[in-house]
């Protein structure tokens, strides 16, 4: 079963993106293009059909297109993101994942980015973070839970989202910041931590068995190169500019 990838190009207006963490920082639009267009096409040579959805040139943070969904193997799940100036961004989504999967929707006045939504076999964790409230994890516990997933609710703290601060690399295996949240919350894992000099090192994308990590980490990808792991790094220094990982610039699922 082969995998779908969707992608939204990175929009004019980038620089004026939400920002919670980091400084505003100079973003080179054409690099950011660039990377981005490599980005893709390492989902492509890892096997993934990836289709573009529309340009949406007036949404600067429309690039991070992980936000806008929560795709299972039965139903997909169409977020309300927390900044109010996304919401008219999942639209796009809805209407390309209808193709693939039975939609749900989390409805106001909850709040739920696909950035804290970290799936590990048949639990979703789910960070209780500013863009994402308990109506909204309650909302998703309730799409869910007929499908037989169970939904935890994490705290996080000191970063934007909870694929911020952890991610899977194998299929017992987390990378994680343990400043930003605790281990403890994931029960029977084992745990790659990142270098403590490289704070925002926990993002990566798990496709099979292979690892898309960006460049900017170098002590924490030894790490993981150390654990047997295959690594395909990639430049991203522009949207990580804008508080984007590896993980937010795509939504990537199982196709029939």
């Amino acid at each position: 079963m082969s995998h779908i990838a969707l992608v939204r190009d990175v929009s004019p207006s980038l620089e004026r993106c939400e920002l919670s963490f980091q400084q505003r920082a100079s973003i080179d639009l054409e690099k950011a293009r660039e990377q981005h267009a490599r980005y893709a096409g390492t989902l492509a040579k890892l096997g993934c059909r990836v289709e573009v959805l529309p340009p949406l040139p007036e949404n600067p943070d429309a690039v991070f297109v992980e936000d806008t969904a929560v795709v299972l193997d039965e139903i997909a799940v169409i977020t309300r993101p927390g900044a109010e100036s996304r919401r008219s961004e999942v639209d796009s989504t809805a209407a390309a994942l209808g193709a693939y999967r039975r939609l749900a929707y989390i409805e106001a006045p909850g709040t739920l980015d696909g950035g804290d939504v970290l799936r590990v076999d048949r639990t979703l964790y789910v960070g209780r973070s500013a863009r994402s409230d308990a109506s909204g994890i309650e909302q998703l516990r309730r799409h869910v839970k007929p499908h037989g997933y169970r939904v935890e609710a994490v705290d996080v703290r000191g970063c934007l989202h909870l694929k911020t601060a952890v991610t899977q690399v194998a299929p017992q295996l987390l990378l994680i910041n343990p400043a930003w949240v605790e281990e403890r919350v994931f029960s029977g894992m084992e745990f790659i931590h990142v270098d403590r000099a490289e704070p925002p090192a926990a993002n990566a994308v798990l496709i099979g068995s292979d690892v898309i990590y960006p460049h900017s980490f170098p002590r924490t990808r030894a790490r993981l190169e150390l654990a047997g792991l295959t690594v395909h790094g990639v430049y991203m220094s522009e949207t990580e500019k804008a508080e984007g990982g590896v993980t937010c610039c795509s939504l990537i699922f199982k196709g029939s």
